[in-house]
Formats: C-alpha cells, structure tokens, sequence
C-alpha cells in the first residue's frame, strides 16, 4: 500500500510503499476514502523539516533539552545514532480521515465490515490507503454524512472541545482569533450554540468566509474594525470568552485577547502560538485562561487510547470519542457546514505535489482533501456499506532455499523501535556473514522505515510467513514487553533460534510457558538481551578483580530517573511494573559477577514502588543489593557498581570508567576513557551469531537467563509480602 511520509532530516516528502498494517485486538483496519491535510499543524511540520539542524533546534528546545540530558546519561556516540536515526526516519503525517471498515480485530462488536467510520489520530489516521484505529479512535458515521465531509471528524473534534473549555452561554459575546481552519469551526460552533461571533485574521478572504458562516462581524486584528466590533456587541463591556486559534510567533493574539475582553472573561488556547502574557493586563481584569487539549478527554492517555478503557459517562461527558460522534452529528443534521471551508480535494498519488505546492504558496487553502482509489465521485459517497474492497494483499513465504553450512545467517526482527534501530540493528548491518532478511511489524512504517535504512531484503506485518519459512536461521523479539513470551514460544516451536531483548517474561505462567516450549520443541536456541555482563569494560575489570574465596558484597546503583508523560513504560497494567522490565538487566550482571543464580529476593520500595532496594542472597553466602531510584539527579552516573570481596574492590562507573583495588597489588584503573559508553551490545551479538552459525551453546546458558527472570518477578511478590521470597530452581 502507499503511504505520504516525510524525513525529518533532509524535509524529502514521498508516497512511500509499506507493508499493510495488521489488524490487531481492540481496533479495526480501515481503508481510507478521503483524508484531510491540517494546513496548519501538518504544514508546520513540513516547513520545520525544511530547517537547517540549528533552525530544527531553535524550534524545539524542549527536544534539544532531552539530547542535552541523553548525552549525560548515555554519551555522545550513542545519542548522536540515536537522534541521528530519529530524524534520518520516514514519519507519518495525516491524523483526520474517513473510510470504510475492511477488518475487525478481535474485541470490537459495535462496527462490521462495509462500515463506514471517521478516525482520529496521528499515529492511526494517517495519509496512507489503511490505517489500523483503535476502537476509541474511530466513530460510525450517521446516515447520509459524505465522507468528504467526515474526513472533517478529528479537527472539528479539537475545535468542539475548544468551545466546550470556554463554556459558552446563550446571549455571549466571543472573540475569535485566527481564521484558519480551526477558527473556522469555532465560529460556526459557536453560532449553533447562540453566542455572537466576531473574528480577527489578517486574511480578508477568510473574514469574509467567516460572516459566511455565521460570524457577526470579521476584520484585521491591526484595524480599528474588530475593536468596533466589539465595543457596538457588547456596550463597550468586551467580550464574554476569547478563543486563540492563531499560531505564528507573534504576541499580537494575547495581547488583543487582553485589550478586547470584559472583566474576569475567559480566554481559551487552541492554537500554538506564542503566550507571553502581559501581567498587568490579565491580572487587573482577573482573566480566565484555559488550555484545550486537542480532541478531549482520553488524549494522551495510552489506556484509552489504545486499550480501549472508555472514561464513565457520569464522570467525564465529553471523551475525544463522544467529541467525534457529536461533530459528525452536527455535521449530519447541517448545524455546522464544513463543504464552503474544501479549498481543494487532490489525487492521492498527488500528495507529494500537494504539499509541494501548499508549502510554497501556489495552493492558497483552509482544508485540502486527499481522495483515494476507488472513491471518485459522490457517486460512491452514500454512506452505506456497498463499497468495494480490494483484498487485502500479505506476503507469502519467501523462496529462498535453506541456508547452507557456509553461507551468511538469515536474520528476521519481530519489531523495529528505538532500541532495535539504535543499539542492535547498526551492529548487524556492518557484520559479515550476516543477512538481514525480513522486518516484521505491526505498523507499516516502521517496517518500511528499517528496511531502507539497514537493508532488509523484505519489510512485512504477516509473522505467520517469517516463522514458516525454512530458510531464517534466527528471529530478533525485540517488540514491547507484554508480547515477549509469545513471540519467543511461538518462534522456538518454530524451530529458530531466538534472541529476545528483556524481559523474557511478565508472569510466572509466562516463564513456564517458554520453558514448556522449549521442552515441547527440544529448541532450547535462545538468547535474551543482558548485554551488560558483555560490556568490554566490565569483562576486563573482572579479570583483573580475580577469583574469590569468600563472600562478596555488591552494591549497584541504578539511577533511572522519571520517565517522560506518555512512555508506554507507565503502561504497568499491560507492560508490567517498570523492574519488570528493566531489572533483569541488573541482576544477570550481579549474578554474573558472583558466579551463580540466586537463591532468595528481599524487595522494599518507597515513592510509590518506583524506587526500590532490591536484596539478592547466593549460595555461597555473597548479597547483592540493588538500589533502583527514579527521583535522582539527572547529572549523577546512571549506573554505578561496587563489588567487594577478599580485601578487594571492583568500582565501576557508567561503563565509561572501572578500577579495581587490591591491597596486594595496588590500585589498577582503566587505561583510558573509552569512546562512548559500550554497554555490550556489538560483543553480545557477535557471541549469539557466532553460536547460531556454528551450532554451539547460546552465550547464557538457559538456566541462567530463567534464573534471572525468575528473580526478577519475584520482587513483586516480595513488595506485596514484605518478607524474602525464597527462589526454586526454575528448571
């Protein structure tokens, strides 16, 4: 299928070719009939990729201030690949779009195939031919709406909870800034609702479309004309609410907001525009300024979003979904008319001379259409069902004959994220005797966004086809927590070998069920993602630290910091608490060190369970303390490790630094910094590829990793318990 992408890093726009998005639990596959390009949000994008390097910078200072906070923690070298490969990336644009159901996932019962529905989102309803939307992303449309005008649904979604914020009142006076688009609606939003309506734009054609649609009076925000305005519909009072939907870096916008409303009145953001409040002015009248956050209710918000946990009606009226069914009602029964605002409906395989052409000023338009194949005219446009609906095309299983003893290992990644593209796939794109065969994704973009950039052979979203073709040698989990265990079962019974980034698993069935497949398959080929103990560093400061004979103490400081609003690690009722996740990483390292897995865990947690000092006890009498803390200063190491035994001391800090004292043979300190902090991702792929090439054990042995994983879970129990929890061997 084709999708509109744009690289951040270069401003290229193309119609890209992806895999067709699966269809997941919770949602539906939808294929578009028209899609509608913000002109204001998805040109500003647009026009930022276009950007020198400083310029993207100066747009996006609370990005640069992440990278400034990523080089801290994880160095320059890894941050700049990791930025680098950010902005080196096809993104989506598109987040407004209607079209026909042609798949339901698992889960969803209020919508059937032939259905048509209006979706929202920018990671779901996207410029692309299918689109997989989450069942609260997406409403029916009401009989007899044209698509075209439900293509409307996600912007006249922002704008509905903008005047919902500004809790209009019959017989009110608003003042609407910014004619745009979503000025637009607003104005004819709050017509419907009996408020008079004056707008401010400096466009005289947008003024005159707005008197159109019901607005009261319109004019320059520079001229006396909408201060008149003002002054004869309100008695010289001002007004009752003021809506900012201008974006731009001017002040103007607050500055007339302040000047031009009555005593305590409410001024409401929708737009992006500058917000450099004049104290005086908005302290004397005692103003109300409100935030409207995009579509409503639930956005941002990954439980509604994307697990489907709608909000109570009784508690929360309005969710950006509700929003979504109440705009095509009202664009159902003509209280808000969107066909005057269609400056232009172009093509889909147009799109990228589109944007062209919007971007350098020879389109002049409000809101511009995408229309897709098979949606021509309003001939098809009935809202019923009876449309036609190509097939939905998967990629059958490669041809490729078996690998022979000699030739390169075929490798297939299940997920292509952040990590993957940052810290494991530059490693294998470089190494010889290695053939990136196939990404598998969910999302098509991501797939096809891998395959460009590290060389895969073929990008799909059918994992069904991967596991049965004979000829991969090795399948990479490296997917979101929760699908872990699945993945790795499913690829083992399948016969290849697996390397799974951590956690290898969430429950404790979980485990069992990966340790029944391998007992099922005989397939015990597996390798999970504890790079640390591979780390250069660490190997060679544990030579020098030497055998043991008595018990040794390990304190590691795990100085994780919060996560950011959004992360999908707060996901804890799908992903499982964040050492959940993490926390393998910490104990394989101490368990590594000592020498042996561990026999019991004692877990204590303060600030919520997020900060946690975890105890480890080994056979031999050696403890392990583990303290992980999010509440840290982002400027101290992120790790540092003591380990102390036999009148001698390893200290490792952050995997840039490592000495080791020993009372006998004086003090030994690393010979040099390294370049970038190696936390033994290359040395850890190297040993996995070497054992699937050769067929020699996997680089952990089995019971190691299961140990580890068990450990892991078992601070859980040990938080609700209080007391340690002893650990049976886990096989």
């Amino acid at each position: 299928m084709k999708q509109v992408v744009q690289n951040y890093k270069s401003g290229e726009l193309a119609l890209l070719d992806v895999p067709v998005p699966g269809c997941k639990p919770g949602g539906v596959l939808v294929r578009s009939a028209y899609s509608l390009i913000s002109t204001g949000t998805e040109l500003m994008k647009v026009s930022e990729a276009g950007m020198s390097m400083v310029g993207k910078a100066r747009s996006r200072p609370d990005q640069v201030a992440k990278v400034v906070q990523s080089v801290a923690t994880n160095g320059l070298p890894a941050t700049y690949r990791k930025v680098m490969g950010k902005l080196d990336s096809y993104t989506p644009l598109g987040y407004s779009l209607c079209g026909v159901v042609e798949q339901v996932g698992a889960g969803i019962d209020e919508v059937k195939v032939g259905d048509l529905v209006a979706c929202a989102g920018n990671e779901h309803a996207l410029h692309a031919e299918l689109n997989w939307v989450p069942k609260n992303l997406y409403a029916r449309l009401p009989d007899g709406l044209e698509p075209r005008h439900a293509a409307f649904g996600t912007v006249g979604s922002i704008a509905l909870q903008g005047v919902r914020r500004g809790e209009p009142q019959l017989g009110e006076v608003a003042l609407v800034i910014g004619l745009g688009l979503i000025g637009q609606l607003v104005v004819q939003l709050l017509a419907a609702s009996g408020v008079r309506v004056v707008g401010a734009d400096p466009d005289p054609v947008r003024c005159e479309l707005a008197e159109r649609l019901g607005a009261a009076a319109c004019g320059d925000p520079a001229s006396a004309a909408v201060e008149t305005a003002v002054a004869e519909l309100t008695g010289g009072l001002g007004v009752d609410q003021v809506y900012l939907a201008a974006g731009g870096g001017s002040n103007q916008p607050v500055e007339l907001a302040a000047r031009l409303s009555r005593d305590r009145g409410r001024v409401v953001d929708i737009g992006k525009c500058r917000l450099d409040l004049p104290w005086n002015a908005y302290y004397e009248k005692e103003l109300d300024v409100r935030f409207s956050r995009s579509y409503g209710p639930g956005r941002y918000d990954p439980e509604y979003e994307l697990e489907g946990r709608d909000y109570p009606i009784g508690y929360v009226r309005w969710t950006e979904r509700r929003n979504l069914a109440c705009f095509l009602d009202l664009l159902a029964r003509g209280s808000v008319d969107v066909e005057p605002l269609v400056s232009h409906i172009a093509d889909f395989d147009d799109a990228v001379e589109t944007y062209q052409r919007l971007k350098d000023g020879d389109l002049k338009a409000v809101a511009v259409l995408f229309r897709y194949p098979g949606h021509p005219g309003r001939a098809v446009e009935t809202g019923t069902p009876a449309v036609a609906v190509p097939a939905v095309r998967r990629g059958g299983k490669a041809s490729t004959p078996a690998r022979l003893a000699n030739a390169s290992v075929r490798l297939a990644f299940v997920g292509a994220g952040n990590y993957a593209t940052s810290m494991l796939l530059p490693h294998l794109e470089r190494r010889d005797g290695v053939e990136l065969s196939t990404v598998v994704t969910t999302t098509a973009l991501s797939a096809a966004n891998a395959k460009r950039k590290f060389g895969f052979a073929e990008a799909t979203t059918d994992l069904d086809a991967v596991l049965g073709d004979p000829s991969i040698d090795a399948v990479f989990v490296v997917t979101r927590h929760s699908s872990h265990a699945e993945l790795t079962m499913r690829a083992l019974r399948a016969g290849k070998a697996v390397f799974v980034e951590k956690p290898l698993a969430l429950t404790e069935d979980e485990l069992a069920g990966v340790l029944a497949a391998v007992e099922e398959s005989g397939n015990d080929r597996l390798q999970v993602g504890f790079n640390r103990r591979f780390a250069p560093l660490l190997q060679e400061a544990g030579k020098r630290f030497g055998s043991r004979t008595g018990p040794a103490s390990l304190r590691y400081l795990v100085n994780a910091g919060p996560l950011d609003h959004g992360s999908w690690y707060l996901q804890q009722g799908t992903e499982g608490s964040r050492f959940a996740g993490e926390g393998g990483h910490f104990i394989d390292t101490a368990s590594w060190l000592l020498g042996a897995d561990p026999v019991s865990v004692y877990a204590v947690a303060t600030s919520g369970n997020e900060d946690l000092q975890v105890v480890l006890r080994y056979p031999d009498g050696s403890t392990a303390t583990i303290a992980y803390v999010t509440t840290g200063a982002p400027g101290f190491p992120k790790e540092t490790l003591d380990l102390i035994a036999d009148g001698k001391v390893l200290r490792l800090d952050d995997f840039v630094r490592a000495t080791v004292y020993d009372g006998r043979r004086g003090r030994w300190v690393s010979s040099r910094l390294p370049k970038a902090r190696d936390k033994g991702q290359n040395a850890e792929l190297a040993a996995f590829i070497k054992a699937v090439r050769t067929g020699g054990p996997m680089p952990v042995p089995l019971q190691s990793l299961a140990a580890t994983t068990a450990a892991t879970l078992a601070v859980r129990a040990g938080l609700a318990g209080g007391a340690p929890v002893a650990l049976a061997r886990a096989l």
